[in-house]
């Protein structure tokens, strides 16, 4: 984790899909991220920290961000900040086919904060391969957000999908911080801590109530 972080804002799939589209955000409500979303645009544009905005296109004949549909195209929230980088992508990892990886060397970034959709699969996917990657990585929780699911496995709400993700990615690959807090870690230019995951299950282990 660098003293002076050089930090890059990484803006994932703020898209109509997910708000107005088949794939509507659950939690935290969408509202809230959207507007944070702006807020940490806005901020880094402010303190020149480099913004990438990355969008998810499918296929023409997919049932979601079909190429060339309305839920396919950036929110205006996304749509109407300026940028300092565009990614297009196709899977779930904005490093993925891309050049995101070369991009961010170039420019000597150490430190990768993640905003936008969905929490538990772009988000995480693009998480894990930064940190992979030896990167540090921020993860805005209340910038960010869930849909629920169901399947042959079980039933998840989006906020149970959206805390236990942001929970295991505090645990190892990502300082989970409000928008709030990353504002003023960014205004100080100061590095943002994760947790561990010895010490995230010890105090799991230690706060169970016996049976």
């Amino acid at each position: 984790m660098s003293a002076n972080p050089r930090r890059a804002l990484v803006v994932i799939d703020v898209q109509n899909e997910y708000v107005s589209g088949d794939l509507p955000i659950e939690f935290p409500p969408i509202e809230t991220s959207l507007a944070n979303v702006g807020r940490a645009m806005d901020a880094a544009r402010a303190a020149g920290v480099p913004v990438v905005v990355v969008q998810n296109v499918a296929p023409a004949d997919s049932p979601l961000f079909a190429r060339g549909s309305v839920g396919a195209e950036l929110h205006p929230v996304v749509a109407s900040r300026e940028r300092d980088h565009y990614v297009e992508k196709s899977l779930p990892s904005a490093f993925t086919g891309t050049d995101l990886k070369a991009w961010l060397a170039e420019r000597g970034i150490d430190t990768l904060t993640v905003a936008g959709y969905m929490t538990h699969n772009c988000d995480a996917s693009t998480v894990f391969e930064a940190t992979h990657a030896g990167l540090a990585v921020e993860f805005l929780v209340d910038a960010t957000g869930s849909v629920p699911y169901a399947n042959e496995v079980g039933t998840a709400s989006a906020e149970d999908i959206h805390r236990a993700f942001s929970v295991v990615m505090h645990t190892r690959f990502a300082a989970v911080v409000t928008t709030d807090a990353w504002l003023a870690a960014v205004k100080a230019g100061v590095p943002l801590a994760r947790d561990n995951i010895y010490a995230s299950n010890q105090r799991a282990r230690a706060n169970r109530v016996p049976a």
